[in-house]
């Protein structure tokens, strides 16, 4: 069965799509980050190949692979994007190897003309481009100097706060909690695993913060609005460089936590809308693995050895 295949990875996880010749989805999978700036470049290939496999291990015969395109976490720069690139044709041989940003996958969904994507997963950034066609982006170069409002960011803040407010209930309840999520008995227990990996436990405490902070807990909607007021600066930012900061201009949200906590969301509409009060709001971008998996296809279509 051929098949083309699209990649969504990131310092957390890497999302596949199988689809067939007609566009049809014919598998999910998932693997492993694949995000080279945070585990490195052979360990990111590796985590492409995972998905794959996971992927194509559920169709009902064989796969071969006519193309694929990959949308990745820290390929920005073009020397990370060449070692990438190497790595995955070393691993894909023969197989034609469309390798993009994540963040190429959520604009090239937009609508022609000036637009705004706003990105927040393990890591934040946002991308967009002005009425000419010019495309800049802004942040998404690691925790150690930007990534503010992400999942790492939030996880991070929390693991913090918690420890600084031994002696406030809502700190002490989300500090249970995160104990708990993360399987430690203790903070000296938390300590180890994040000298050890903090991209491991970081960005998993968020989703224990968004629930804490739909059930009312102070402290955990503190985290979050700060989150939000940070996000919101990373699109003014982009918008003030494209020069569309008073303009009219579509601003979408994407990445894994938008959508998982309603008083998250909230509190970034509201942030961005204060902002950028010019901007409409649009739909979330389609799911940027199956996005890829397109890509992926219209260049299988459009190069030779297509099927007619």
């Amino acid at each position: 069965m051929r098949c083309v295949l699209g990649f969504d990875g990131g310092g957390t996880k890497t999302e596949c799509v199988a689809m067939d010749f007609s566009g049809n989805i014919l598998a999910r999978g998932r693997g492993p980050a694949s995000n080279p700036t945070r585990i490195g470049f052979e360990l990111a290939a590796a985590g492409v190949r995972q998905s794959a496999e996971n992927t194509l291990a559920t169709l009902p015969q064989a796969g071969e692979i006519a193309s694929l395109c990959a949308g990745l976490a820290g390929t920005a720069k073009p020397e990370n994007r060449e070692r990438m690139l190497r790595l995955l044709q070393e691993r894909f041989p023969g197989v034609p190897i469309d390798l993009r940003t994540d963040l190429d996958l959520p604009l090239s969904t937009m609508p022609d003309g000036p637009t705004v994507v706003l990105v927040v997963g393990t890591g934040s950034a946002a991308i967009g481009r002005d009425a000419v066609g010019k495309q800049l982006r802004e942040g998404g170069y690691g925790p150690s100097g930007s990534d503010e409002g992400s999942a790492f960011d939030i996880g991070r803040s929390a693991v913090i706060a918690v420890r600084q407010q031994p002696d406030s209930d809502e700190a002490l309840e989300l500090s249970r909690q995160i104990l708990r999520h993360l399987g430690c008995a203790n903070w000296h227990d938390a300590d180890a695993r994040v000298a050890s990996n903090p991209d491991e436990v970081y960005p998993r405490v968020f989703p224990v913060v968004a629930a804490s902070a739909d059930a009312g807990n102070p402290l955990a909607q503190s985290l979050l609005r700060d989150a939000a007021s940070k996000l919101a600066a990373i699109a003014l930012r982009l918008a003030q460089s494209l020069g569309l900061a008073h303009d009219n201009f579509p601003l979408a949200k994407t990445g894994g936590t938008i959508g998982r906590s309603p008083f998250f969301d909230q509190a970034l509409d509201r942030e961005l809308r204060a902002v950028l009060p010019h901007a409409v709001m649009a739909p979330r971008p389609a799911d940027a693995a199956e996005t890829a998996a397109r890509i992926a296809l219209r260049n299988f279509l459009g190069g030779p050895g297509a099927p007619r």
